[in-house]
């Protein structure tokens, strides 16, 4: 399969060529997708993309005239692609439905961590031999109470390490998993009123749009932790922000960011203009934010490559991919039966 890989960072080629073995004619470039940038699909029969690509409707028009069957993300979210779009275009979609989910829950708690050993802070003086305690308090997580919003696996492997600290976790999910244990499940309500740390980890949708606002953040407790490692769309940045000034919220951890589409992933140090409500959020020293980087482990991104690769397979064999599969008796091999067996890549400057 002939396909062009976009918004690829130089620490994934290694990922990715380990998981195609010289299957598929890949082509490997840092360019993002957008209007401009849709030529590189021509004479391609895939692409794959990434949080940041503009997989929007004008976008995928584009594409499916330049012959493109098949679009597979390399992530697990799907909001950043037009899905109407795709299918009235005939183009199937795919994406990585569970990758180390160890990854982005242990991202979540090092910024609960963090935050609340104000370990930047700490670092930041001593480098300047300035070893005073003053400003330096924090508490101890053993005894608290944890909301976790969100009960997939990665909000799994998250309540697993806040019971190891010795919390108490208070679970929340619309399709609650069966038989968990050392969590409590509740409404939505009771988690944010009795929570003193909060922690996000489900998809954006048009239900969990701004589940975080001025309404929600009103039913919480005074000084309340809120960690947000799943999508920046999640949280209604400017209710977090009056927050933050009044003192309701006590500590924010974000490794997203509402607006980051076109500012995360690059260096954006020597732009004239930088985005003034971020500016205004890290203005806060209760404040730590985290450039997108809870999938940015070894194993993670392994993982990412094999699924995506895998995806590739399945279309080559004609193949259902994901969810499809389940009404699809036809289709008889699962995707993890399916061998990693990949072609050469090229790279593009």
């Amino acid at each position: 399969m002939k396909v062009v890989a976009y918004s690829i960072k130089p620490f994934e080629k290694e990922f990715l060529a380990r998981a195609n073995q010289k299957k598929h004619d890949i082509t490997l470039i840092s360019n993002p997708l957008g209007p401009e940038t849709a030529s590189f699909a021509a004479g391609k029969d895939a692409v794959i993309v990434f949080t940041n690509d503009d997989v929007s409707a004008g976008v995928i028009d584009k594409l499916a005239d330049f012959g493109i069957k098949y679009i597979t993300t390399r992530s697990s979210g799907t909001d950043h692609i037009d899905k109407n779009a795709a299918e009235k275009r005939s183009i199937k979609l795919a994406n990585v439905p569970a990758y180390s989910p160890e990854a982005i829950a242990e991202q979540a708690v090092a910024l609960a961590l963090a935050l609340n050993r104000r370990l930047v802070k700490a670092n930041e003086q001593s480098h300047n031999f300035d070893f005073r305690l003053d400003n330096l308090i924090g508490f101890n997580f053993h005894g608290k109470t944890v909301g976790i919003i969100g009960l997939g696996k990665t909000g799994l492997a998250a309540a697993a390490i806040f019971n190891g600290f010795g919390c108490q976790v208070l679970g929340h999910d619309i399709l609650p998993p069966e038989n968990v244990e050392n969590i409590k499940l509740t409404d939505l309500n009771k988690l944010f009123s009795e929570s003193d740390i909060i922690s996000i980890h489900v998809p954006l949708t048009d239900q969990t749009r701004h589940l975080i606002n001025k309404d929600s953040i009103a039913l919480m407790k005074d000084g309340v932790m809120i960690i947000n490692t799943s999508r920046g769309g999640l949280v209604q940045t400017t209710d977090v922000l009056t927050a933050l000034d009044n003192g309701k919220i006590g500590y924010l951890g974000l490794d997203v960011y509402e607006f980051e589409k076109g500012l995360f992933f690059a260096d954006h140090e020597d732009d004239k203009q930088k985005d003034a409500l971020l500016k205004k959020l890290m203005a806060h020293s209760n404040v730590l934010i985290t450039p997108h980087q809870g999938f940015l482990t070894r194993e993670a991104l392994q993982e990412i490559a094999n699924q995506t690769i895998i995806n590739l397979d399945l279309w080559q064999q004609e193949k259902c991919v994901g969810d499809a599969c389940a009404g699809n008796k036809k289709c008889k091999q699962k995707t993890d039966d399916v061998p990693i067996n990949i072609d050469h890549i090229n790279l593009l400057p």
